[in-house]
């Protein structure tokens, strides 16, 4: 009798053990847990940590809580100005109601994936070239909204999405590369204009107080000869102004000048000094020319 006890021990024993390591879940912390009993939801969401459920009458479905980094497949689609071009995006969302995400969709990765390519062409064929290139935060949240609004119902939260590359034909590279060319080069043309205009402004003044001081102008070409002697790579021939000649002359003239010492006399005065030293000898010289 004791035996029989013992044995009906041990067999409720083993079957309590495998009913509770058939009943036994765990649900990890990144995770929320959905009990579905005979395909209704029951119980509410499971907690992270250790839960039970009934075997063979309750399905335990965990959900993952995590961000999910999702990328979205390259789009080809036309710009409203009429140009091809090739865009890729990622997409970032997490799930915040796991029981929506289990009952209201059969696969929200999958919803999040399609709804995301769909309007991504969408808001291709909206925007125009310049915008895809230049303007992507507004497109960026634009694409957000487009997509957080359905993902909604489905408890899903869209965190963030970002446009990640636009690609474009050869044929439009080149033609942008040309128009950023001539832009650049119109640039260039207006700074140099603008420098000469400044420039002939300034040499206008300059030749305003040169025509005042007429010293200035030879000092100027002097200046000029110093800078071009510099380089010693180029023979300089110089004529001399006829100008600076005259202008010396008047400084020289000009009263207050320094006093300049008497030049020598001619080599004619020797024999006129001769001549007034020794009168009688003047009669003698016709005859001895004779």
């Amino acid at each position: 009798m004791l035996q029989e006890l013992l044995v009906a021990g041990v067999a409720v024993g083993s079957a309590g053990l495998v009913y509770v390591a058939a009943a036994a879940r765990v649900v990890k912390q990144y995770e929320r847990g959905v009990v579905l009993r005979l395909g209704r939801l029951t119980g509410g969401v499971r907690p992270p940590g250790f839960t039970m459920v009934v075997p063979g009458v309750d399905k335990l479905r965990k959900v993952n809580m995590q961000i999910v980094t999702m990328p979205v497949p390259a789009q080809d689609g036309i710009t409203r100005d009429n140009v091809t071009v090739r865009v890729d995006a990622v997409i970032y969302f997490k799930v915040v109601d796991p029981a929506d995400a289990v009952i209201q969709v059969e696969d929200y990765r999958f919803a999040v994936s399609q709804m995301a390519q769909t309007s991504l062409r969408s808001i291709i064929g909206k925007s125009d070239l310049d915008d895809l290139l230049s303007n992507r935060e507004k497109l960026n949240q634009g694409l957000e909204l487009m997509i957080d609004s359905p993902a909604m119902g489905w408890g899903v939260q869209i965190d963030r999405v970002e446009i990640k590359d636009v690609s474009l034909p050869e044929t439009m590279k080149r033609s942008m590369a040309r128009q950023a060319e001539a832009d650049r080069e119109r640039r260039a043309r207006i700074i140099n204009a603008d420098a000469e205009l400044q420039a002939s402004k300034k040499l206008a003044e300059a030749a305003g107080v040169m025509s005042e001081q007429p010293a200035a102008l030879q000092l100027r070409l002097l200046q000029t000869v110093v800078a071009v002697a510099a380089e010693k790579n180029s023979t300089l021939v110089l004529p001399f102004p006829v100008e600076l000649l005259r202008f010396l002359e008047r400084a020289q003239n000009q009263p207050g000048s320094p006093a300049t010492p008497p030049s020598p006399p001619p080599p004619t005065s020797a024999p006129a000094t001769e001549l007034r030293d020794e009168p009688d000898e003047l009669p003698d010289e016709p005859r001895d020319m004779e």
